[in-house]
């Protein structure tokens, strides 16, 4: 991280000053306003922002809480260690991420005056135009999402180890800047760098919840998705289970859990969506396109599309290239 930066974001703040004056522990009040311990982002931001920065508060053991906003923290230096869910124990090194969503519980140990962390405060509705800028529909794009909200049957978590990865690197202090700086007027700036970074996170999922033993379910869900997103045309689950050295009926049954879709369903909706994309992008002949993705049985393909989107392929791509 810029040097510059790093200093700003390890600056001593008044709620540390009085912790390491003796105070008690954290002040609640600066917090939340009920008695269950949820992070309110009304305290967190100003009326009217979607997005919000703050530095982790060091010193002192944050108790076990939730917020209802999203969280994405960010190691800017050093480590800190975590607790979600009461269970899982995980430690944030230089330059990992950490989306959480409402429903994670959440707790954080005593950090030292070298482990910076900065916490990004983000209203749900800041990811809407970030989601619309990713290429396309895809299974692990969907994923992502689905697991940003409230109501995700997989673990709430996003985990990534992405101290390597240049690109996030740039973007995230990009963002933390611009919020530092407290530019006016830079919510649409801030909603695309967010947009290339999920785009960039989608090209690494082989790093998304990779550093914990115990997550060997979510590492296989992340690496099916993967596997469909460019296997879909040929992709089998019994090669795909060989390759995680799982038996196919418990994968298969894995991603229905956490997906709400098995295999089969999986690697249709991946074939259909890149049906989609091709009839709005290119010129391609319908037939080409059925070829293309994978299907040998062209009223099975046409009679999938319209039960998806509601309408025949000629069609679709009339009214998304042409809307009325």
């Amino acid at each position: 991280m810029d040097e510059r930066l790093l200093c700003r974001l390890k600056e001593i703040t008044d709620e540390e000053r009085a912790i390491l004056a003796g105070g008690q522990g954290i002040q609640r009040e600066r917090y939340t306003s009920g008695r269950d311990f949820v992070v309110d982002s009304e305290k967190m931001l100003e009326k009217g922002k979607l997005i919000e920065i703050r530095p982790h508060t060091r010193f002192v053991h944050f108790p076990r809480h939730r917020h209802n906003y999203v969280e994405v923290l960010y190691m800017c230096s050093g480590s800190t260690t975590h607790i979600l869910n009461g269970t899982q124990r995980m430690v944030l090194h230089t330059g990992d991420l950490l989306f959480l969503n409402q429903a994670v519980y959440h707790e954080i140990l005593p950090a030292t005056e070298e482990d910076v962390g900065v916490n990004f405060i983000i209203l749900p509705q800041f990811f809407d135009w970030s989601f619309r800028m990713l290429e396309q529909e895809n299974v692990l794009r969907d994923f992502l999402i689905s697991t940003l909200s409230e109501a995700s049957t997989f673990a709430g978590w996003l985990h990534i180890a992405a101290g390597d990865i240049l690109p996030v690197e740039n973007l995230l202090e990009n963002m933390i800047w611009t919020l530092l700086e407290k530019k006016p007027g830079v919510n649409q700036l801030n909603q695309t760098t967010m947009g290339l970074l999920l785009q960039n996170l989608t090209l690494f999922a082989e790093n998304i919840n990779r550093t914990m033993p115990e997550s060997r379910d979510e590492n296989a869900v992340f690496s099916t998705l993967q596997y469909i997103e460019t296997s879909y045309r040929d992709g089998t689950l019994e090669e795909i289970a060989a390759r995680l050295h799982m038996p196919a009926y418990a994968l298969s049954r894995l991603l229905k859990h956490h997906t709400g879709a098995n295999f089969k369903q999986l690697l249709q909706q991946r074939r259909l969506q890149q049906a989609a994309y091709l009839l709005t992008n290119t010129s391609m002949p319908v037939n080409a396109i059925i070829e293309f993705i994978g299907y040998e049985n062209s009223s099975y393909f046409h009679n999938k599309f319209k039960e998806k989107y509601g309408c025949s392929p000629a069609q679709y791509r009339i009214t998304t290239i042409c809307p009325e």
